[in-house]
This record gives C-alpha cells, structure tokens and sequence, in this order.
C-alpha cells in the first residue's frame, strides 16, 4: 500500500482546503472526520482510539486538524473541549508512534495566547512571537495548550517529529464581536486584520505542507502562521494611539484604497502576530496580506477560501458546563 498523509478534520475549513489542495496534485491522502462529507474517507471521532488506528493504516505522514472551536465554548460542554481536544490528540499521537509516522502536524490557534494579547490601558500593542508565554482564558485555550504539550512529550519520550502551528483567524464566517460587526462591513474588519492578526486559508494550507518537510529535521517547534504584516516591532506604542500615522508610513495608499471602498481603519491594536519564524525555519512564504487585499480591489478572499465557502459551526448543545 501506497503510504499516505492523514488528515483529520477533513469537513472543516482548513481540512478541506488541504484534501482539496493535496487531491489537487495527486499526493496519496485520506480525510478523517465524524462528520460525512466529499472529502471524509474515514468517518468517525477521534475519540475513539479504534477509529483512529483504522484511519492511520497506512499513513506515515499526519496533520491532526479537528478540533473544538472557540465558538463552541458557548455550545459545548468542558469535558467535551477535553475529549476532542486532548484525548483526541493523546489518541492520535499514540498511534502516530506505534506506525512510526515520519511527520505529525498539529493545528493549534493564536487563542491559545489568551489574556497575553490584550495589554493594559496605556501600554504598546502586544508583539506577539512564539516566546510570549500564553495565558490561556478559557476551555478552548486550555486544552489546545495541553494538546501541544502532549506533542511535545511525544517528540521528547518518543522520539516524533512534531511541530505545532498556531493559525490566526481564517475563518470566512462573520466576526464574534457584535459590536464589530455593527461598526464595520465584513470584508472592512478582514482586510484590516490581515495587518495583525488574520491568514488566508490558501496560505495556512502552503504552511501545513512545507511544516511536513520540515518536520524531521526540526524534531518540534512551534510556529504562528499568520498574514506578514508591514508593521515592526517599534511602532506597537503608536498602533495603540494613532494606527493611521503608522499605517501611512508602512502602506502608502491605504488610506485612498479605504476611501474608495467607504472602510475605515480600527481606532486602535492592540496585538500584532509575528511569523517571522514560520518564515525563516519553515521556508513558508505567505502570498496573500493586506497590500494584495487592496491590490485586488478589497477582495479578501483567495480562489481556495472562496471555493470552499462558510461552514458554520456544530453548535448541537452537550452536557451542562
């Protein structure tokens, strides 16, 4: 048999776009998922560890992509964030070890920096690198902290090439934020965050297959994959105040593009993601930021995000939190 690359998550954004992308161009594949879909060859829940071992047959390369979302901290019970989350993983890393799989990915978030990335009034925007210490603000944050702690272990103990990928936003469905939505059209608020804290899903999938290359030489690291922004490190005390004048300087033009489209800009940052890693040890090379957002006349979406539309969230209520 033919070995082949594992995908878990494969009904979600960013499972599709990888089965997709990896279809696209005849590499061996199979998506795992409980729920159907045309690019779920195994369905079934990560939970369960005979699942797992039926979907990893074969496999020697894994990118473990499911997972409970933020939104579903509303929706879902604590234990249940633990079952998905971190047993799931346990599960998924311990059959990972037993086939002696050469590569294993794990999809974690920016989330998992939590309170980290909101400073306290007055101070700079936060500047946030794979060396600010997370401060995990609820469930979700949690357990994908814990889930990346278990790749760790088992690139330690046992000696798995593992690397963590902590995506920003991808996401096509509206923010959470009502207030945000309130205040700003959709594609506003995108193209502004592709500044600080967004990624097109066309990129976060180019950053999940050069990881898989990369991934035996490494042994394990963990990476933000995010949007390259224009801003450096010295303008977070002035993105906080006047994000405008720092805009000008970084991006000539912004401010004609924004009044052509009648968008306007956040009155204040107060974080910035670096993927100044991903870059550099990865190899990655994110293609779409805000420059190419204006470029294409405020389109925020690439040929891949559109394609693959909104989802929407499983939010079916589970047990009491």
């Amino acid at each position: 048999m033919e070995r082949m690359i594992l995908v878990t998550g494969s009904a979600g954004h960013l499972g599709e776009a990888l089965l997709r992308t990896l279809r696209a161009s005849a590499r061996p594949c199979r998506g795992l998922d409980r729920v159907a879909s045309p690019f779920t060859d195994v369905v079934g829940s990560i939970v369960d560890p005979a699942v797992v071992d039926r979907a990893m047959e074969g496999c020697d390369q894994v990118i473990h992509a499911a997972t409970l979302h933020k939104p579903h901290v509303a929706t879902h019970s604590r234990q249940a964030f633990i079952d998905t989350n971190v047993t799931g993983t346990l599960n998924l890393l311990e059959a990972a070890v037993r086939t002696r799989v050469r590569a294993f990915l794990f999809t974690s978030t920016t989330s998992v920096f939590g309170d980290a990335l909101v400073p306290p009034p007055g101070a700079p925007a936060a500047w946030i690198t794979e060396d600010v210490v997370p401060v995990a603000k609820n469930i979700y944050g949690v357990t994908k902290l814990a889930a990346e702690e278990l790749c760790a272990l088992a690139h330690r103990n046992q000696g798995l090439a593992c690397l963590v990928l902590r995506t920003s936003r991808f996401f096509p469905e509206g923010d959470d934020d009502p207030k945000a939505r309130a205040a700003y059209t959709d594609a506003n608020l995108k193209a502004t965050e592709y500044l600080y804290r967004r990624v097109d899903v066309e990129d976060a999938v180019d950053a999940h297959l050069v990881a898989l290359d990369r991934a035996a030489p490494l042994g394990f690291g963990r990476f933000i994959i995010t949007a390259t922004t224009p801003f450096v490190r010295g303008d977070a005390a002035e993105l906080r105040t006047d994000p405008e004048a720092v805009l000008t300087r970084r991006v000539p033009g912004w401010r004609d593009a924004y009044r052509a489209l009648g968008w306007k800009l956040l009155p204040s940052f107060d974080r910035v993601y670096d993927n100044t890693r991903a870059r550099e040890l990865l190899g990655w090379r994110p293609r779409h930021d805000f420059a190419s957002v204006l470029a294409r006349g405020g389109d925020v979406k690439s040929p891949l995000a559109r394609a693959i539309g909104e989802k929407g969230y499983q939010n079916e209520p589970t047990t009491p939190r």
